[in-house]
Formats: C-alpha cells, structure tokens, sequence
C-alpha cells in the first residue's frame, strides 16, 4: 500500500509540517460485502413511528435481519428485535399499540407481535404452519396469513426416513388463512386448486381481495383478481388483468382494489392499475401520462397515491391521482427506494446513490430532507467512484442511456481496459447505486460502462418491449456503438475489452462471444446458452413464451437466439459462474457451454457454488466470486 507523503509549508513566516487528509481505502471485495442493506420501510397509521429492516453483512452461510423504528417529529432510529436468529416484515396494529413481524427464531418461521407497552415479543399460536406473509385486520382483533398446509405426522415421519417423494405442482400450494387473537382460532380460507399469491384486507375487514390461480400447475401467467369473505372458503371471481400482477392494494373507501400489471400481457408488472369491485373495465392510471415503472405506493388518500416511480438510473416521488393525472413530489438528495407517510405531511425515504450507503431520509412536508439514520456511516471512508450519465445514438437513432466509471487519477486521454457490465432481465435495468464489480475494477485501473440497452425498464412501455423476440439482436448492437462511443472518445483501449454479468447479463456475455472476437475476457454468471432447453427445465417459463412463443411450436426463435448456435464462433477466454440451486437459470445452461468451449479449444473455467440458487448468498461464495471476475480480467486484459 502507497503511504501519505508528507508536505512542507510555509504559514506565518515559519517552516512546519503539514499533515494530509488520510487517503480514502481502496475498495477490496471483503469491504463490498460489509455493507448493510434497509428495506420493509412501513408506518403506523397515525404516522408517529415507522419500521424498516436492516439487513447485515454476509457470515458464513446466513445473512441475519433485524427491525429497526423510527418516531416523528426526531432524529431516534434504534434498533428494536435482536435475536440470535432474524425478523422481518414489520406491520403495525391499527391502534398502532403493536407490532408483528416474521421470524425464524422459533421452530421455523412464525407470526410474532411486541407490544410498545413493554414486555418481550409473543409467538402467535399457529401450529406446524409457516406463514410466508401476513396482514393485520382493519379492526386488529385477527390477522391473516400465507402458509402452506403443514404436513401430516405421517408423511413427516415418511420425510424422515427418507421416503420424501414430492408431487409437482401440488404439494406446496400457498392457501390464506386467518387466526382470531382473541380465542387463538386458526381458520383457512382457500383450498385446492386455488394458490394464493398477494392478498389485501378490504377496508370494513369483512372480506379480502386475492390475486391467485385455480390453474397452478400452468406454465402460464394465470393469476388472477378474486374477492374471499372472512367466513368463506370458495374465493368469487374479479377480474382477469393479462400478464403478470403484483403489489395489491386496497382503494381507502373499499370501491376496488389497485395493482401493478403489464401494459397489455407482459412481460412484467409496469404500470398502477384500478379495478372497480363492482365490476367493469379496469382503468391505467399511469400508461398515459407518466409511461414509467412503479416500484413502490400506497395510498395517501381516498384520490391519490404516493409512489417510487424508475426513471432512466434514477428514481423518484410522484403522487398519482385516481382521475390518472400525476405531480412530482419532493427533490431528494438520493433515489428512493421505499417511502413511508409520516404524521404532519412528513415522509421517510430509505435511498442511495453509488457513492452514498443506504440510509433513511427524513422529508418535511416543509424544509430540507436530512439523514436520520448512520447504519453505514463506515462507507463514507471508502473509495467510491460516481458514475457519468451519458447517452448516444444507437444503429436505428434510438437513444441509449449509460453509465461510466473512471479512475480518479487517470490522466486525460489515456486509454484503458474497458470492461462492460450487462444487467439482468431483460426487463431490468442499472440505477444510480452501489454496485460492487464495477467499483472493483475501477479501483485497479478499468474503465466500467453499464449501458441500458432496448428491453430495460425506466424508459417506457415501448422501449421495454423493443426487444420482444430479439434477444442479441437490437439490444447488442446498443451495447456494441456504446463500446464504439467510449473508444471514439478516446477512453478505451480498443485491444483490451471485456464483458460481464450475472442472468440475463450472463445470457449476453455468452452470446458476445459468439457474435464477435473483440472481447478478450468475458464472465458469464448464471446465463443462458440454449432458450429451448432453458424454457424446459426453468421456474417461471410463462416469462420467456412472452418473448418468443414455444419451443414446441416456435423453435426458429429459440434456435436464433440461443449462444449455442454460433458456438463455433468462439475465441475469448470465458469464466462461467453458476449456483448449483438455481431453478431460475438451471445449471444446465452454463453446463452446455463449459462443455462447448471446451470443445473447440476455448479458454474457459466452469466455477460451481453449492446450496446457492440465483442469487449467491454465502459469504465465502460471494468473496469467491468477486476475486474470480477480478482475477479474470486482469489475467487477460492487462
């Protein structure tokens, strides 16, 4: 490590030593990890306290979650459960008297509540079943629940000794249940062939609103809009929204429900939706006016929502009203990620940026926003590097949007190792955060783009769906004139490129590799090789027929699409990263390749990490992988 020089200078006439601000740390991948994440921002309904979960750095193979509350009107955040297990989750009673929160410190995962009078947090009496989520009722006295059946003492034994034959589709449906505080009653609302998804109490608390299935063994997007009394078990139907559908609501005068849908029939959830529960049309709040994702809302008032609209590598605060039109809220110093409404017109944010830790943000309804929270108060000794925006015109005139990391102390018109950074999806896009491999490798010396390319979202219905049945068509073209772009701009070095990234960005490094030799090192982290054979075997499958129809019936599409069919092509040295879990991008993606490339000669290693799924989570594996993607690219383009 290169020591501070010391400086002389003159002040008042006499020679003294002046000693220099300490140097920022350089980014290493065990510092990346130690870093605390907040999420489940919720607030009482009088808007006096707040909750939201911190969630710790990585240890060994478990990453613990613990709730933390807030009071208006202060600057007090303090830590609230501390278990030796995690809490998660958090909703406050309606009188605002209680709190309840999942957590695994029993015998598997259960309801527990805490009340604000004192005394210690209380399991709620619900036997062998695992609730996967909860909610209050509107008048507090019970509280419904997720969970699928517990097994019967038979089949556990049976599960003991090893005869744990499992039935697809069947054996695990999530049903709606609800228990009666008072009396410990537990009553289930949903049987078979119903699967439960999301569920929203309705105001008078006399019935539920449901999105859920009677087809749940469909490879298709068949969830539906239901309404369940409290005392039925038969959900009625409500509507039929195309596509898949999420974060479900209640209107607060009980008129209908709220939703986020796609435009039409997919690929993903976009735009706020209304449905009337007297029926007829469902109406767009968004797809007009504001034509960008909603990410977060809750109503505000019976006419208006308050949201976390993406825009671009950026996100902010918009308040929709129910008659479609929208208004921008309060410039914040960081995107938000979550908002609460607070008592007095007040609002709390949890946000970041890439060179700011996540933290909570408190917003008077008059005044400057300010900090409340020091969670990461260490990162502000790190050495981060800000990205630049910067757009350019793709092959057709399109306009891409990207983002550029530079060392600090490179010299002007200097090239560098570029290295590109693709994002998972499609339907995904980068944002103005944190994000560790680029902020590795531009700390040793590399430049970092990461290009929002056709089929990302923050940019419009259009633009995400540009890329429907094209995959490595139009979208690696806008990846390709970006690269072109930075080497016209004199930053990279046209001898020394590389490629990665992790699921739909694996997909892409694999498929760059097959479509050009200019890359001289690509990573590819739980991709796509063959979309047939991906389509066969993945959860989840509804999201690729949207793209490109059936293999069954269709497999032109798939064929031209997939990296396999050009893997003759193949000359750069490639690392492939793959949880051995994974039923998102199955192992056998990255199996098809590693055999490919090592048929016809290409460096390559086929890196597995065992219990990990999509997403790593272990410790050990995530330093494992960060070494690796740094290791790769300086072998090869230094």
């Amino acid at each position: 490590m290169r020591m501070p020089s010391l400086r002389w200078e003159l002040a008042a006439g006499v020679l003294v030593w002046a000693t220099p601000s300490p140097l920022p740390a350089q980014l290493t991948p065990e510092r990346a990890l130690d870093r605390r994440r907040l999420g489940d921002l919720v607030a009482s309904a009088d808007g006096h306290l707040a909750a939201f979960t911190v969630t710790e750095p990585p240890k060994g193979t478990d990453r613990f979650r613990h709730i933390y509350l807030y009071r208006s009107g202060t600057m007090d955040v303090r830590q609230l459960t501390n278990s030796a297990k995690s809490e998660w989750s958090p909703r406050f009673s309606p009188d605002g008297t209680r709190l309840a929160f999942l957590s695994d410190r029993g015998d598997g995962t259960g309801i527990w509540t805490l009340s604000f009078e004192g005394g210690e947090a209380q399991p709620v009496s619900i036997g062998k079943l695992r609730p996967r989520s909860f909610e209050w009722s509107p008048n507090g006295q019970s509280i419904a629940f997720l969970a699928s059946a517990a097994k019967p003492e038979a089949d556990e034994k049976k599960a003991k000794d090893k005869d744990d034959a499992r039935v697809a589709d069947r054996d695990s449906l999530a049903a709606l249940w609800i228990i009666d505080l008072k009396t410990n009653t537990v009553r289930r609302l949903t049987r078979p062939p119903y699967q439960v998804s999301e569920f929203a109490w309705l105001p008078a608390g006399d019935r539920l609103a449901l999105v859920a299935t009677d087809h749940p063994a469909s490879d298709q997007w068949t969830d539906r809009l239901f309404t369940i009394g409290a005392n039925d078990t038969v959900p009625a139907f409500l509507a039929a929204p195309k596509g898949p559908i999420g974060d479900l609501e209640a209107l607060p005068d009980g008129s209908g429900v709220s939703y986020v849908a796609a435009r039409v029939d997919g690929p993903s959830p976009h735009d706020l939706w209304v449905q009337p529960l007297g029926g007829g049309p469902a109406r767009n709040l968004t797809g007009i006016g504001l034509d960008r994702p909603i990410d977060d809302y809750q109503w505000e008032s019976e006419a208006q929502a308050l949201a976390v609209v993406q825009d671009g590598f950026t996100a902010r605060l918009e308040r929709i009203g129910l008659d479609g039109t929208h208004r921008t809220g309060p410039t914040l110093p960081v995107p938000p990620s979550a908002v609460a409404r607070l008592s007095g017109g007040d609002l709390l944010v949890i946000g970041e940026r890439a060179t700011v830790a996540p933290e909570v943000w408190l917003v008077p309804a008059s005044g400057q926003p300010r900090m409340v929270s020091s969670l990461n108060s260490a990162w502000k000794d790190v050495a981060l590097v800000q990205p630049e925006i910067f757009r350019y015109r793709s092959f057709d005139r399109t306009e891409i949007e990207a983002a550029l990391l530079l060392p600090p102390n490179r010299v002007p018109g200097q090239r560098l190792p570029l290295v590109v950074l693709v994002h998972g999806g499609p339907t995904g896009a980068w944002g103005d955060a944190f994000e560790p491999w680029g902020q590795l490798l531009v700390a040793r010396g590399y430049a970092v783009v990461y290009p929002n390319i056709r089929g990302s979202t923050g940019y419009g219905w259009q633009f995400l769906i540009s890329n429907r049945g094209d995959w490595g068509g139009g979208d690696f073209k806008d990846l390709m004139v970006g690269v072109d772009t930075l080497i016209a701009r004199g930053i990279a070095d046209p001898a020394r490129l590389g490629i990665a990234g992790w699921s739909y960005g694996g997909y892409m490094a694999s498929w760059a590799i097959t479509q050009t030799t200019r890359f001289k090192a690509a990573v590819t982290g739980a991709g796509m090789s063959d979309l047939a054979t991906e389509y066969g075997t993945e959860a989840g499958p509804a999201y690729d027929e949207w793209f490109y129809g059936l293999p069954y019936e269709k497999p032109e599409g798939f064929r031209k699409s997939s990296p396999l069919s050009y893997i003759t092509r193949a000359r750069t040295p490639t690392l492939i990263l793959q949880g051995e879990e994974d039923i998102t991008d199955p192992i056998s993606q990255s199996q098809m390749l590693y055999r490919a490339l090592k048929r016809y000669g290409v460096e390559t290693e086929l890196v597995l990490y065992p219990r990990e799924g999509h997403t790593l989570q272990e410790e050990k594996h995530l330093l494992d992988r960060m070494n690796r993607i740094v290791a790769w690219m300086e072998r090869w383009l230094q």
